[in-house]
């Protein structure tokens, strides 16, 4: 079965989705929610902007996907063959004057050091942010077809540990692409938050070395089990806190109060959950709700326009919306590439 069977197209539905939320959220990114209704309107209704411009989010995860695509066409993937691309693109992301969009000071420290072509990519990783850029990312890897559980796992870990090495940062990412992956392949909703659990306890103890290599002795952690212990405990506990909101929700509440404000990487993991299982089949308002928040508004957008258009394909986006997204070509190479794998 590839991501295309049916009709669905979910590459190209993730990936026009994450751009529509990170174009929706990025006007109201560090509103509070009082302000963005004050500036867009009731929230069930916000338009697209027009231009609809995306924020380093997007620009990130098109590096993230030149940069693996570019190592597919090499051969399978694997660290040395996936390392030098992605960090090529990172370093021209960062070099680039479109550039301009409130990227995050880990991105840019990071990738500064990453410029530095003799300096080792775990000198240069900062192993103390756990960051949103970590995993706001990485929907790709989980669009890749045909990747091996441990491959899909190691590449996304990998890919957050280039710029935020911080355990959490891996695992949140891990996380967010095998959601990417499970929605993509026909995972039911109601059924997400516990498959993820289970992929998290299962992989608690395992630290990906083939990947990350020495990358744990740079935290001050006593061991590399330790070091991806305390990762995925963080994650654990807010995959705790997406159940307890779902239990009774109130759709009309900040999900940032209920999951977290999202500029970490497990909690924007966490609240993008939460905006695309309140409304699973109504992509749509998830975004809307998910732009409409008090935190990292712009991350949790795009990440809950991966999940919804993952798990709803192509058709999920309205094409007024989808034809004038900006980076649209583009997103729809990538898309169409992984769709027809």
């Amino acid at each position: 079965m590839n991501i295309q069977a049916g009709g669905k197209r979910a590459a190209v539905g993730a990936m026009v989705g994450l751009a529509i939320g990170d174009a929706l959220g990025f006007p109201t990114e560090f509103n509070d929610v009082p302000q963005i209704l004050a500036k867009c309107g009731p929230w069930r209704v916000m338009e697209l902007p027009e231009p609809a411009f995306v924020t380093d989010d997007t620009q990130m995860t098109l590096a993230l996907g030149r940069g693996l695509r570019t190592a597919g066409e090499r051969g399978p993937l694997a660290p040395a063959r996936v390392v030098r691309p992605v960090r090529e693109e990172y370093v021209d992301w960062w070099r680039s004057p479109d550039n301009n969009r409130a990227p995050g000071r880990t991105c840019l420290v990071a990738c500064e050091q990453l410029s530095h072509e003799k300096r080792r990519w775990q000198e240069a990783s900062r192993t103390g942010s756990k960051g949103c850029g970590a995993n706001m990312r990485v929907a790709p890897v989980g669009l890749i077809p045909g990747l091996p559980e441990e491959t899909r796992s190691g590449v996304a870990q990998l890919q957050a540990a280039l710029t935020h090495g911080h355990p959490t940062a891996l695992a949140a990412s891990d996380l967010t692409a095998h959601a990417v992956r499970l929605l993509a392949y026909g995972a039911r909703p109601i059924e997400l938050v516990g498959m993820l659990r289970d992929y998290a306890r299962k992989n608690r103890s395992v630290y990906r070395k083939w990947w990350l290599g020495d990358l744990w002795e740079f935290a001050q952690d006593h061991s590399a089990a330790e070091f991806t212990e305390r990762g995925w405990d963080e994650c654990l506990a807010v995959l705790d806190r997406v159940d307890e909101a779902l239990r009774a929700p109130d759709r009309e509440v900040d999900p940032c109060t209920l999951t977290g404000a999202g500029w970490v990487a497990e909690e924007a993991l966490a609240t993008a959950l939460l905006c695309f299982l309140l409304f699973p089949d109504e992509p749509l308002t998830a975004v809307r709700r998910a732009a409409c928040t008090s935190g990292d508004s712009d991350s949790i957008a795009c990440l809950t326009g991966a999940f919804a258009g993952a798990h709803l394909g192509a058709d999920a986006w309205p094409s007024a919306w989808a034809e004038r997204i900006e980076y649209r070509d583009e997103l729809l190479a990538l898309g169409h590439l992984w769709d027809a794998a």
